[in-house]
């Protein structure tokens, strides 16, 4: 189920702090029922959420001072363009630099070009606190909490007596050092931000507690917290450096898992904490492009089509987009936080067949401008792509990707990685399964997408729509 957005002002998007817990804990409790399980037998409880939404609370009271804010909330907006342009910000890539110049320790290389952006929990928090009073009053008296969704159901499910988050959540945050493994009091002095709010950080794969009795009728094992990308990367078993995945739901995002080496590029690629456990910590390089589920629901409530399985033939049918191009911006877009969503190119010919088919190019060309960025910039050889998220289900996308980057792409036969991947890592910290070998052995592959057509024959449509991205408007 999801948690319906809500939109007070133009801009923001938040979630009902409420609503999200009650359908947490009805998804558990149908997913049991429908199992013909009973909770008692329940093992451990793996939880897998989404990333950079985030809330604060009273710590005595328990009482949320505002509701989530979403990370696809723009409040943080101007703030971000306004740092990002700042001469301060400038004086610290150059110290940054010199400093990586000097010592060549990759340290400092993210500090560097260290960019903002409205994705990350970092500027909006920093809006919290200029312009909710009783969160930054709660902070000068040490009782202000901060939690992204899974220190939030922690809290809950514990009543109040978990406080925590883990890796792979707090390097989402963008307030996080991944290199020091730390909250950043630098960062958090240049924006303001109270150190005292943040949560211990624990491992990925850990006893976190157990839930409250009342809850479930029966305590449950808390044993694994992780993000939703990382779960389904640790789901897809991309346990090697140089293995990737890529989940395309509402976002697309790639992921390389790089090891124990912490890579940090300039432009759109950001260092996270893929997992840890005990004392093996995974790094992953991610980069991101927006809209991509968005889109097709977007056209699927506009009545492009009555169903989505139908896109794939619509697209088929025709030869081409007849010149239409998609240029994304319905979702915020970490690069451009302005763009307008639009359609290029539009014609008295062009039907809704067109429509679909550019709305899906799209997809396969920003995914081929991110995997050309991954391989210039992540000196690790590619060994696995493998796809989930809804819209891995759509064959034209899978194969124009397969066919842009001449490259296999796996995808399997359970699309929904992040609950797997939680369930996993909750299975390795209760004892369930051993070790990931064990793990590999239950992968079902359904269908493995392999290039068809020279990458050239989309050149044409690639450019055009290029030019079309470049020429786009703005709000």
């Amino acid at each position: 189920k999801q948690v319906e957005s809500l939109y007070p002002c133009p801009g923001w998007v938040e979630l009902d702090p409420e609503v999200l817990w009650s359908q947490f804990i009805g998804v558990i409790k149908e997913a049991v029922q429908a199992a013909g399980l009973h909770m008692r037998q329940i093992a451990g409880l793996g939880i897998s959420t989404q990333r950079g939404t985030f809330i604060t609370w009273h710590k005595r009271t328990g009482k949320p001072f505002h509701n989530f804010i979403s990370w696809q909330d723009l409040r943080s907006a101007e703030l971000v363009n306004s740092w990002n342009n700042s001469l301060l910000l400038k004086v610290i890539h150059v110290i940054f630099t010199v400093l990586h110049f000097l010592t060549g320790n990759d340290r400092y290389l993210a500090p560097s070009f260290l960019t903002f952006s409205t994705h990350q929990a970092s500027m909006k928090l920093s809006w919290v606190f200029k312009n909710i009073h009783e969160a930054e009053e709660a902070a000068k008296k040490n009782n202000c909490c901060f939690g992204t969704v899974d220190t939030w159901l922690l809290y809950r499910l514990t009543k109040g007596s978990v406080y925590a988050t883990d890796y792979s959540n707090a390097s989402s945050t963008g307030i996080f050092e991944p290199f020091t493994k730390c909250w950043n009091p630098t960062l958090c002095n240049l924006l303001s931000i109270p150190v005292s709010i943040y949560p211990p950080v624990r491992d990925t794969s850990f006893n976190f507690g157990s839930t409250d009795s009342e809850i479930f009728g029966v305590p449950i094992p808390i044993m694994a917290v992780v993000a939703d990308q990382q779960s389904a990367m640790f789901g897809e078993c991309c346990f090697h450096p140089g293995d990737v995945k890529l989940t395309m739901g509402t976002g697309g995002f790639w992921n390389v898992n790089t090891g124990e080496h912490l890579f940090a590029a300039r432009g759109s690629l950001y260092p996270l904490i893929g997992w840890k456990i005990g004392e093996e910590v995974v790094y992953l390089t991610e980069g991101s492009i927006s809209d991509v589920g968005t889109a097709i629901k977007w056209a699927l409530d506009i009545e492009l089509f009555t169903d989505v399985d139908e896109t794939t033939k619509m697209a088929q049918s025709t030869a081409d987009s007849q010149g239409v191009c998609f240029i994304p911006g319905l979702q915020v877009s970490g690069d451009d936080p302005y763009l307008c969503a639009s359609f290029m190119g539009l014609k008295p010919s062009t039907n809704r067949n067109h429509l679909v088919r550019a709305i899906l190019e799209s997809v396969a060309f920003r995914n081929k401008l991110l995997y050309d960025i991954i391989v210039k910039k992540v000196h690790i050889p590619l060994r696995t792509i493998r796809a989930d998220g809804g819209v891995s289900n759509n064959s034209f996308v899978m194969q124009m990707t397969s066919d842009l980057i001449n490259k296999k792409i796996e995808k399997p036969a359970n699309t929904e990685m992040s609950s797997l991947g939680a369930a996993f890592l909750a299975g390795l910290a209760s004892g369930f399964w051993t070790d990931k070998k064990q793990l590999k052995k239950l992968r079902r592959i359904e269908a493995v997408f392999e290039p068809q057509k020279d990458s050239e024959e989309y050149r044409p449509a690639m450019d055009a729509w290029l030019q079309a991205m470049k020429h786009s408007p703005h709000r």
